[in-house]
């Protein structure tokens, strides 16, 4: 695809996504797979839709002093894009963004918009952006400077402070590397190793999973291993399975199980041996969860579509060893590869969530047999979803507390971690280059 076909497919993408026709990360992957792009147009594709989405806010504080009048939003997503590339990338000069932008304007809007267009970037060249120090209020400024809703940045401030909540925000517009959990039972982590970098791949040990590798370079979606003996899964996820405490031939419910990598995690530690009864709300993810399983030849799981507030309704009490519960939740902690996110949950979802996720822990409770252990996590950095939540189960269950071993159990890494407390592990995106993420284990008192 020349690269004047990748910018308008990052630009319809932008468009749909706008509208609210779609998530950026699926889009990407239908456009990928319509047109068999080449590793060169998918790499440039994904920076000119993650880069543009990411900054949107940013974008629009820069274009605000050069357009006085309502535009189509296709028009206000082409100056973004052109923009974008302007002031963020290098590779390619601004005369020739400004030219397949006007080009752009002109197929799809005609001639009077290409000279609107035209005009707009020549004065953005030109003039160049406005200082974010223009900008009195610290909390708005840092809002606008790094693309997160003003509402959201003064959350992330009370929770955690200033200075984490701006490290925070910043770390959220940069890449992170690809991590892979390699299915133990078929392969050491070693020898994959060995292998990928035979391969010509650059990788690294993580320090959460001894099952996980870090890609620093290398495609591994194309690796012939990839699919029967790795699992794409962020090293904070990999440590929920880490932390689960498990052994052969146990007795485990993934109440939220869907895609799966964190159930077939605990299967490879449980070496196949045992049980572990998955359930998601909807029947084709809980299909995920069996394809994923089968992939990598793992036989102890059954995935089911249910409620899992229902499940005492299909269990008796303290019928489990172990239970996960991977909750629903906004998101807000995995921003850098799902940016659409931080622009579509409101303080009423997180609200809501946090309903959503204590009626999970009820319901889920009494299925755990004395002294069995219960891990709660989620994919978000918001206090109310996490230690509030946490907090309200231990005070309605004086039969559960916090695994006393919790923390000895952690990496030695996350131990002098700032989001390390009396409830649980906050990882911040910024403390080991990961997703933002919470988790904690509760063990049932006999």
């Amino acid at each position: 695809m020349a690269q004047k076909t990748v910018r308008e497919a990052a630009l319809n993408i932008l468009v749909r996504v706008g509208q609210g026709g779609g998530y950026s990360h699926l889009l990407i992957q239908q456009e990928i797979k319509k047109d068999d792009l080449n590793q060169k147009d998918v790499s440039l594709l994904t920076e000119l839709v993650y880069g543009t989405l990411q900054r949107r806010d940013t974008l629009a504080f820069f274009l605000k002093p050069f357009v006085r009048k309502r535009v189509k939003p296709w028009v206000r997503w082409l100056l973004y894009l052109a923009i974008y590339q302007m002031h963020y990338l290098e590779r390619v000069p601004d005369h020739a963004i400004i030219y397949e932008a006007v080009e752009l304007a002109k197929k799809k809007g005609g001639k009077s918009l290409s000279s609107f267009v035209n005009g707009v970037l020549r004065n953005v060249q030109r003039k160049g952006v406005p200082s974010f120090e223009s900008i009195e209020d610290p909390v708005k400024r840092l809002a606008v400077e790094t693309s997160h809703p003003e509402w959201l940045v003064k959350r992330f401030v009370k929770w955690y402070g200033f200075d984490i909540a701006r490290s925070m925000c910043l770390r959220n517009l940069h890449d992170k590397d690809v991590s892979v959990r390699v299915q133990s039972t078929k392969m050491s982590r070693e020898d994959a190793i060995k292998r990928l970098e035979e391969d010509g791949f650059e990788v690294k040990r993580s320090r959460l999973s001894s099952q996980g590798i870090i890609v620093k370079s290398g495609n591994i979606f194309r690796h012939p291993l990839f699919k029967e003996h790795f699992t794409v899964q962020d090293e904070s996820s990999m440590l929920v399975g880490e932390m689960m405490d498990v052994e052969p031939g146990m007795f485990v419910l993934d109440a939220c199980s869907a895609p799966g990598g964190k159930t077939t995690h605990i299967a490879e530690k449980m070496k196949d041996n045992g049980e572990i009864h998955a359930y998601d709300l909807h029947a084709k993810k809980a299909k995920l969860v069996e394809e994923k399983a089968e992939d990598l030849g793992l036989s102890i799981i059954t995935a089911k579509a249910a409620d899992s507030r229902t499940l005492p309704d299909i269990y008796e009490k303290e019928t489990f060893d172990r239970i996960l519960l991977d909750a629903p939740c906004s998101g807000l902690g995995v921003l850098r590869g799902k940016p659409d996110i931080k622009y579509q949950k409101s303080a009423e979802d997180v609200t809501n969530l946090a309903g959503i996720q204590t009626d999970l822990l009820e319901a889920v409770a009494p299925l755990l047999r004395t002294g069995g252990k219960l891990v709660y996590s989620t994919c978000t950095v918001d206090k109310e979803e996490n230690e509030h939540v946490i907090q309200q189960f231990l005070n309605n269950h004086p039969e559960y507390k916090i695994d006393p071993s919790f923390q000895e159990s952690l990496p030695v890494v996350c131990r002098e971690l700032n989001g390390l407390s009396q409830w649980g592990l906050q990882l911040f995106p910024q403390d080991l280059d990961t997703d933002g993420f919470f988790l904690t284990r509760f063990i049932k008192k006999s």
